[in-house]
């Protein structure tokens, strides 16, 4: 009986996870039992354990607000974490996941299953912004870049998108049918660190940006605007919470954009200052490994 290519594109991914899957537990295996006692990384059962924790706080936090459970999204970070260890939080009904790096999550886009939503929330150079977009769309239910702060990588972007469009091998009345957004969210550099992106929370910068973005960039949605405090600093939720006022008033958009800030140290707070996407990786995964990345 005959497939369709997007049935054979899942069963080979689900194929190389589970064969993944056998050569760590093989290689664990031939390591023997005192390895085996020394490994430290996180089990199946930890992950589990860690998400539902993370949900458990999650809901509590979300009591407090007064607010839903469905009204905030987790977005698990994966980075530099094994694809076995992703398929743990997948197979526990997770389906969104965060990464940093543009090799690394192209390589996991075609790898593990095809309906996973996927988070770039690194910093991303312009010049990789076709590829990020043709590597992982096609192999995803969906692709959100979280790290916009320029109008330059915004146009790269939105050409990217447009470029897929026309690369798709569909007929004309399908494509009227499929329109092809990138969901993005503005980044605000709400420390003012040296070290972090983002546009400045004062004056006019994330407006004027925006309003750019929604004026010419129509393969673009604009989701929402998203932040990386510095730890411990709780002033940074508020800050993004006014720029985003400022930005649905000027822009006269129908109802506020959403807002991307908290991580595993601080999600909780995030959510009480009205929270919408919270970036949680090592509470879920355990600590990372950053030896091989540059």
């Amino acid at each position: 009986q005959a497939i369709s290519l997007n049935q054979w594109n899942h069963h080979q991914r689900t194929f190389r996870s589970s064969a993944v899957r056998k050569m760590s537990e093989e290689a664990t295996a031939g390591a023997g039992a005192d390895a085996t006692t020394a490994t430290t990384t996180t089990t199946m059962t930890d992950v589990a354990l860690n998400l539902d924790s993370v949900r458990q706080r999650m809901e509590s936090a979300c009591e407090r607000s007064g607010r839903s459970m469905s009204s905030v999204q987790l977005v698990a970070v994966s980075k530099t974490k094994p694809s076995d260890l992703l398929m743990d939080a997948y197979n526990h009904g997770h389906r969104v996941f965060g990464e940093n790096y543009v090799q690394e999550l192209v390589g996991k886009a075609k790898e593990l299953p095809n309906d996973i939503v996927w988070h770039f929330i690194g910093p991303l150079q312009s010049n990789k912004a076709n590829l990020l977009v043709k590597s992982v769309i096609p192999n995803a239910a969906q692709l959100c870049v979280e790290t916009v702060a320029t109008i330059k990588l915004a146009n790269k972007l939105n050409n990217a998108v447009a470029s897929l469009i026309e690369e798709q091998k569909e007929d004309e009345e399908d494509k009227k049918k499929k329109k092809l957004l990138l969901d993005i969210f503005v980044q605000v550099n709400t420390s003012g660190e040296d070290t972090k992106s983002g546009v400045s929370p004062d004056g006019d910068a994330a407006v004027d940006l925006c309003k750019q973005i929604v004026e010419t960039c129509p393969h673009l949605n604009l989701r929402g605007l998203m932040t990386i405090g510095a730890p411990g600093d709780v002033t940074a939720f508020r800050v993004l919470t006014r720029v985003r006022d400022e930005v649905t008033a000027a822009l006269q958009m129908p109802s506020p954009l959403e807002l991307s800030m908290g991580m595993s140290g601080d999600f909780e707070e995030a959510i009480e200052n009205g929270a919408t996407t919270i970036r949680v990786g090592s509470t879920i995964f355990g600590a990372r490994d950053y030896s091989n990345k540059a």
